[in-house]
């Protein structure tokens, strides 16, 4: 995959939002998801902007999945002691402005990475929830003050990954019915009902009707109104409604957007979405 947001399939209002969290001196930034979904990929495309000789950028990965010149990047290596709780302790002693930690897997790393933000770093991670706003409580759960949470978390973001369709093949059809409904798709009287696509396949996608694979996504960027939330420990379900007030696009919404423009199918969006 290309280490690019637009290419792995961010744009518009979610973009923004993420470029606007990168942009800030301090503060967490997490990308949530499932094994598989693209985590460490869209972290290394955030990386790849943010990298530039004016910063120090340091990185504990598990594994190191791609190799980016001017950026510090460290294997943990947990069966000697080195791991990702330790990296970030020793990184904090070398003053960067960046620091990416692969995964926090417990409060002992979520707690450093906060002490991190507190003294003026941003740290970007991941985390294993199904949604954007699960990673909050995620946190939460695991022991985390609220206060400290709502004054270094900056944006979460949850995502899966979806098949692209070939471009080359794709085939138009008139969305059923039934789908409009589901997705909250209402027609005016006499409205044409929306086009979607199929794959069909050819020589140059395999046959398959698919060609690579693209972000969906859901950005909640955390507010005044989100941080209310988190020093008053609302659920999951709570903050999601405010953030899908203040504007952000679930990944269902997100992927119908996509499969309207033609770049994936309902099916395709159902498949990741459907424990969500």
């Amino acid at each position: 995959m290309a280490l690019d947001f637009t290419a792995l399939g961010f744009e518009s209002a979610p973009l923004i939002k993420l470029r606007r969290a990168l942009a800030q001196p301090h503060g967490i930034v997490l990308v949530t998801g499932p094994t598989g979904s693209g985590k460490t990929t869209t972290l290394y495309a955030a990386l790849k902007e943010l990298n530039d000789p004016s910063r120090k950028i340091l990185t504990a990965e598990d594994p190191i999945e791609y190799t980016l010149e001017g950026v510090n990047q460290t294997q943990v290596k947990p069966q000697i002691g080195h791991d990702f709780a330790h990296a970030l302790r020793a990184f904090l002693r070398h003053d960067p402005d960046v620091i990416m930690v692969g995964e926090i897997r417990d409060a002992e790393t979520a707690r450093i990475a906060i002490q991190a933000s507190l003294t003026g770093h941003l740290v970007l991670s991941t985390l294993h929830t199904n949604s954007a706003a699960g990673a909050v409580t995620r946190l939460l759960d695991m022991g985390i003050e609220d206060y400290l949470l709502a004054s270094t978390l900056t944006l979460t973001l949850g995502q899966r990954l979806v098949r692209r369709l070939c471009p080359l093949c794709r085939a138009p059809h008139a969305a059923p019915e039934s789908l409009l409904g589901r997705f909250g798709l209402s027609l005016a009287p006499g409205e044409p009902p929306p086009v979607l696509y199929r794959p069909v396949g050819c020589a140059t996608c395999g046959a398959s009707g698919y060609s690579g694979r693209l972000v969906i996504s859901e950005v909640l960027e955390v507010d005044e109104d989100i941080r209310k939330l988190v020093l008053a420990k609302a659920d999951t379900s709570s903050i999601e409604r405010a953030a899908v007030q203040a504007g952000m696009l679930t990944m269902n919404q997100d992927g119908v957007q996509k499969a309207l423009a033609g770049l994936t199918t309902i099916d395709e969006v159902l498949r990741v979405t459907q424990n969500l």
